[in-house]
């Protein structure tokens, strides 16, 4: 087996969970458990686990051999990535990590699935040849979207924050070397249209519309949010209300979708059955609020 690689799927007994705090209304069981029906894999059980902060190496002392991987969400990213045997390049650049996996012998494998996540959500809402981005937010989340646009060819960022961007997003962006435009929220947008801007903002946060007119002025780019729940979040609004509807926000879900998909290929050897997992998303994202892996904002 190749060092770093899921363990063998065995037929039955698998468990695997989400773990963070809080975590009850988290949308990733529906989407596992989807994935597991979807695939036949009987006896595999998936849930979410409160794992307040601090207490995650503790925890994952515990756990036994049946135990597949586990999906991690705020505030445990850091301590996820910490407590690693072994780092994959996402979570290393980015300083956090959503997934933890069995190595094959002993220990465990940190992985960040949301790049792949954002990435995915991007390209499926059209997003082809991108050279300039904007990026709301200059934290943790932001750093998985800095990322994502650097594989996706974005070469220029203009970095919209509310406070000074984390001292490790400055250091990400020197290491993937993008010619950097950093602003507070507010402040007048400068250069090229973009073509693509991803917010990373709180759900709750609303963004003044004439800010937003003046971020989307004479462009036509793929927007993402990253937050989910509640819908439509105070981004999603002030989009619609400076571009009079026009202008569609690709919800955060999609990014969540593919996060899941990508840890169940982790976690299983099967690739992720995208359509299956979708379905299950739909139906669960429509029924209210929920607070899960991938959900969150940040600034």
């Amino acid at each position: 087996m190749v060092p770093g690689q899921p363990r063998p799927v065995l037929s039955a007994g698998r468990r695997a969970a989400v773990v963070g705090a809080p975590v009850g209304h988290s949308l990733s069981p529906s989407l596992h458990r989807a994935a597991y029906r979807a695939l036949g894999l009987t006896g595999w059980s998936y849930e979410a686990v409160q794992v307040d902060a601090g207490s995650l190496r503790a925890f994952v002392a515990g756990l036994g051999p049946e135990w597949a991987g586990l999906s991690v969400t705020m505030p445990l990213k850091e301590e996820a990535l910490a407590l690693a045997d072994e780092v994959d390049e996402d979570a290393r650049l980015t300083g956090g990590a959503n997934t933890l996996v069995p190595c094959p012998d002993r220990g465990w494998r940190a992985w960040n699935t949301d790049v792949h996540g954002v990435g995915a959500a991007l390209v499926g809402a059209g997003l082809v040849g991108p050279l300039r981005g904007v990026v709301l937010g200059g934290g943790a989340t932001a750093r998985s979207v800095l990322v994502a646009l650097d594989r996706l060819g974005v070469r220029e960022v203009d970095l919209v924050v509310r406070d000074a961007p984390r001292a490790a997003t400055w250091e990400l962006l020197d290491r993937l070397g993008l010619r950097t435009t950093t602003r507070r929220l507010g402040t007048a947008a400068r250069g090229d249209a973009p073509d693509v801007v991803v917010s990373t903002l709180p759900a709750g946060a609303v963004p003044d519309v004439g800010v937003v007119q003046d971020l989307l002025a004479g462009a036509s780019p793929v927007v993402l949010d990253v937050a989910y729940a509640p819908w439509p979040s105070g981004f999603a609004t002030a989009v619609s209300a400076a571009t009079a509807g026009r202008r569609p926000v690709v919800r955060g879900t999609a990014m969540l979708l593919h996060q899941a998909a990508r840890q169940v290929r982790l976690m299983t050897g099967h690739d992720g059955p995208v359509e299956a997992m979708r379905a299950a998303l739909t139906e669960d994202a429509s029924t209210g609020p929920a607070a899960g892996a991938g959900g969150a904002g940040d600034v």
